[in-house]
């Protein structure tokens, strides 16, 4: 692949609203993002909600809170944006967003009036739930002119976005690209994983023999992605794959050959070999299908490479369409924090330390496993989604 390089990440999650919060969160095992909150049915779940009180307004057409919640991590990418505006111009700066909420705040809210009263309320629109609009926000904020793309494939969605981000550079079609992701929790999603039985009844236990299930989370993070390294971050998207299983319409591929492949893809297209990855940031949703088939198909990867590996999903809860580009940007923190550091510091697999005998074990960074690790120079982060949407993604410098 050629040169595609990364600005620093704007991202805001419930473990930290910057990237240097959301790397102390998953290096310290600080998991108070995590709360227990009531659905609109009253049913108690845990989520990883951003308080409300926190956010600041936003300049979104549709004052919606994933607009709020996008809008701040936005914010801290804004001077890296107005400088490839200037230096390219806005007909060469595209943006691709993923995202997998259609304006369930306000919907969910509209429709309620609407089967009491037989009419929306007066600052209801339709566009509220087209799945556009968190891409066309983008492009909005900052005057953009070129093309400007929505992914919705669960939970690679915003790493599609940013694969297809180095694709439209690679392309010519664009100079530079917005690319990451923004996702809610609304009581819609709570109650929707709810009924598929996937939430877990205490914080996500990945891995474990004791686990359970899901921690839904929300969260934005992007990056500006370019050919040139403007920026001076050194790190590069250095590669990605792909693969579609169509196994089931919500559970994965038992065997996790559209994982397997996803991640050799990745590998085939960064020109890497496993033993060159220094840390795996895993899918780790927690739930019984997912952990065993990630865990068989780094397996089948990696093999004797036992590469160090943790999922920060109980720290940031599962931010869905978000998922992919909030882990990339733990990836790009492991890489920078890591550069001068007289000991490797990596994220936490937080977890009560029950093997699963079911499961191959991998190389987990626990408590008792966190030190000692070489330097860390590329970062391989997972995403396998519902109706086996596969991707991989791989940063580094080379």
């Amino acid at each position: 692949m050629n040169n595609i390089f990364l600005s620093k990440p704007g991202v805001i999650t419930c473990a930290g609203f910057n990237a240097d919060e959301l790397w102390a969160s998953v290096t310290t095992g600080n998991q108070s993002g995590i709360k227990k909150v009531k659905a609109v049915s009253e049913e108690d779940f845990f989520a990883g909600r951003i308080e409300e009180s926190k956010l600041k307004p936003t300049s979104a057409r549709f004052s919606m809170k994933i607009h709020r919640i996008q809008e701040m991590a936005l914010e801290q990418i804004a001077k890296e944006v107005e400088s490839v505006k200037e230096k390219y111009g806005a007909q060469r700066i595209a943006v691709c967003v993923g995202s997998c909420d259609n304006g369930t705040e306000f919907s969910v809210a509209g429709h309620k009036v609407f089967f009491e009263t037989g009419k929306f309320p007066s600052d209801y629109s339709i566009e509220m739930q087209g799945a556009d609009y968190p891409s066309t926000f983008v492009k909005e904020k900052f005057s953009l002119k070129a093309p400007c793309l929505s992914f919705s494939t669960a939970c690679s969605s915003s790493a599609e976005a940013i694969i297809k981000g180095a694709q439209l550079i690679n392309s010519g079609l664009a100079d530079a690209v917005i690319a990451g992701g923004v996702d809610l929790v609304s009581d819609t999603v709570l109650l929707g994983f709810g009924a598929l039985e996937a939430v877990s009844s205490e914080i996500t236990n990945p891995f474990s023999v004791n686990r359970h299930g899901i921690t839904l989370g929300e969260g934005a993070a992007f990056f500006v992605l370019t050919r040139q390294d403007l920026f001076s971050t050194g790190i590069e998207l250095l590669g990605y794959g792909e693969s579609s299983d169509a196994h089931h319409m919500t559970s994965p591929d038992p065997s996790g050959a559209g994982a397997e492949k996803a991640m050799k893809n990745a590998l085939h297209n960064a020109g890497l070999k496993p033993e060159d990855i220094d840390y795996i940031n895993l899918h780790g949703t927690g739930t019984k299908l997912n952990d065993l088939m990630e865990s068989k198909a780094v397996d089948a990867v990696f093999g004797s490479y036992k590469i160090p590996a943790s999922t920060t999903k109980p720290f940031t809860g599962h931010t869905l369409g978000a998922g992919s580009a909030v882990e990339l940007a733990v990836c790009f923190q492991a890489i920078v924090k890591n550069r001068n550091a007289e000991k490797i510091q990596l994220p936490l697999q937080m977890w009560d330390g029950q093997k699963d005998s079911e499961i191959p074990q991998l190389n987990f960074v626990d408590k008792d496993n966190c030190t000692g690790f070489k330097k860390v120079k590329i970062c391989m982060s997972n995403s396998f989604a519902f109706g086996g949407s596969n991707a991989c993604l791989i940063a580094g410098e080379r």
